[in-house]
């Protein structure tokens, strides 16, 4: 049986797994962009021809492990917002700035979903089925090509919501905060 109260301050431990969740995930999108860059040519979708096969073999087990790492926290910090959403304190009519935030979040969840579909593809292939180079870099290079820039905006959108927990425009006054 629960103490009495405790259920009141659910969405505080969320908000902390929030937090953590979305430093690995948003972390993991720009180690995988960095990392994914070393096999391309500058403003390319075309593989460097310069980049031996074991090197960017390796590339590819990387991408794979960050795809792990960014599959489970991008699910954690969905869950995690739905209870900080649903529990916490704050009404969306008086803070703009949370709404904006969900908005932007909820908003990319198809794209997020056909990407990280392309993820566990090469996932997959690198970690379960031992498939050949050529075949891992073709799953590369669909995950690169992905929705023509669609990720890179909500990537974008990403980085706005930090901004807006932080500057909370668009709040009455006299809303909580906690």
């Amino acid at each position: 049986m629960n103490a009495p109260g405790s259920g009141r301050n659910s969405w505080r431990v969320a908000l902390v797994v929030l937090l953590l969740a979305s430093v690995f995930w948003l972390g993991g999108h720009s180690v995988r962009a960095l990392i994914g860059n070393e096999l391309l040519e500058p403003g390319t979708l075309e593989l460097k021809t310069s980049v031996p096969p074991d090197a960017e073999r390796m590339v590819y087990r990387l991408l794979a492990v960050t795809g792990i790492v960014v599959l489970v926290s991008y699910a954690v910090v969905l869950v995690s917002s739905l209870v900080v959403l649903l529990g916490g304190p704050w009404v969306l009519r008086d803070n703009g700035w949370l709404l904006m935030s969900a908005l932007l979040l909820y908003a990319f969840i198809p794209v997020e979903v056909f990407a990280l579909v392309l993820d566990v593809k090469l996932i997959r292939l690198e970690f379960f089925s031992g498939a050949d180079l050529p075949v891992v870099r073709e799953a590369f290079l669909a995950r690169a090509a992905a929705l023509a820039g669609a990720p890179l905006v909500a990537l974008l959108c990403y980085y706005t919501i930090i901004i807006l927990a932080v500057f909370q425009p668009m709040s009455r006054r006299g809303s909580p905060t906690p």
